[in-house]
C-alpha cells in the first residue's frame, strides 16, 4: 500500500491500526530489554557482580541491545504515521513533534554504543590486558551509567514528543481528550524523572514514569481497536 496522504483521508484506521501495533511492540521490546535483560544482569553500585553477570550471560546481553534497536527502528515509522494522523489538527506542531521524535531516536540509537562498550571491556582481547580485571570491571560498570544518562538525554526530547502530541490528540477531535491528557502527564513525567536524572541522581525513579507506561499502552491499544473517529476525521480535514 503507498503511503501518502490520499491514502490516509480515505482509510485512517488502516494506518492508525498499524501505528498502534508497532507502538504495542516498542513498548514489549523495550519492557523486555529493561526488566528481563538489564535489570537482571546490572547489580546497582557492584561493578564486579555486574561484570560477572555479562560475562556468564553475553548472548542475552546482546539480545537485550537487540530489542532496544528493534524499538527505535519500529520508532520511524510510528512517528510518519503520527504526524499524518495528527497533521489535520495542526501541520506546524506535528512537524515539530516530528523533529522532537527524530531526535530522540537518534540520542537512543547512539547511546546503544555504551552497551556494546560495557561488552566489550569484558572480552578477551590482547589490548585489554594492559588493564587490570577491576579496571575492566570498573569502565564496564561506566559504560552502563553512561547508558542511563544517555537514555535521560533522549527522554528529554521524548518528553516534549508526548506533551505536543498530548495537546493535538486532546484537541483533535477524533481522539478520546482523555488520551491528550494522559501523554501531557507521560512528557511531564519523562521531563521530571530526566532532569532529575541531571540535576539529582538520587531523586530520580522509574516510579514517576509508571504513569507514562500507561499513557502509552492507552494510546497503542486505542489506536488498534478503535482508531479515529471517522466522521470528525472527514469533518477535520475539510476545515484543514
Amino acid at each position: 500500500m503507498k503511503l501518502n496522504f490520499k491514502n490516509f483521508e480515505t482509510s485512517p484506521q488502516v494506518y492508525a491500526r498499524i501505528a498502534g501495533l508497532l507502538y504495542l511492540l516498542i513498548i514489549v521490546a523495550g519492557f523486555f530489554a529493561e526488566t528481563f535483560v538489564r535489570n537482571k544482569l546490572i547489580v546497582s553500585g557492584d561493578a564486579t557482580a555486574t561484570a560477572n553477570n555479562i560475562i556468564h550471560s553475553p548472548f542475552l546481553w546482546k539480545i537485550g541491545i537487540t530489542a532496544d534497536l528493534i524499538m527505535q527502528i519500529c520508532d520511524l515509522p510510528v512517528m510518519i504515521l503520527l504526524y499524518f494522523l495528527l497533521k489535520p489538527v495542526s501541520k506546524k506542531l506535528a512537524v515539530l513533534n516530528l523533529s522532537f521524535n527524530l531526535i530522540q531516536t537518534a540520542v537512543l540509537v547512539a547511546n546503544k554504543l555504551n552497551l556494546f562498550a560495557a561488552l566489550f571491556f569484558l572480552g578477551e582481547s590482547d589490548y585489554l590486558k594492559s588493564f587490570s580485571q577491576d579496571q575492566l570491571h570498573a569502565l564496564s560498570y561506566l559504560s552502563i551509567k553512561l547508558h542511563n544518562f544517555g537514555f535521560g538525554v533522549g527522554l528529554i526530547f521524548f518528553g516534549f514528543v508526548c506533551l505536543i502530541e498530548g495537546y493535538l490528540l486532546f484537541k483533535s477531535g477524533y481522539f478520546p481528550k482523555i488520551i491528550g491528557i494522559l501523554m501531557s502527564i507521560a512528557g511531564l513525567c519523562y521531563l521530571t524523572n530526566s532532569f532529575a536524572l541531571i540535576l539529582a541522581p538520587q531523586l530520580s525513579s522509574m516510579v514517576v514514569l509508571l504513569p507514562c507506561l500507561i499513557a502509552e499502552l492507552t494510546l497503542s491499544l486505542w489506536l488498534i481497536f478503535k482508531g479515529v473517529n471517522l466522521p470528525i476525521w472527514k469533518k477535520k480535514l475539510n476545515i484543514s
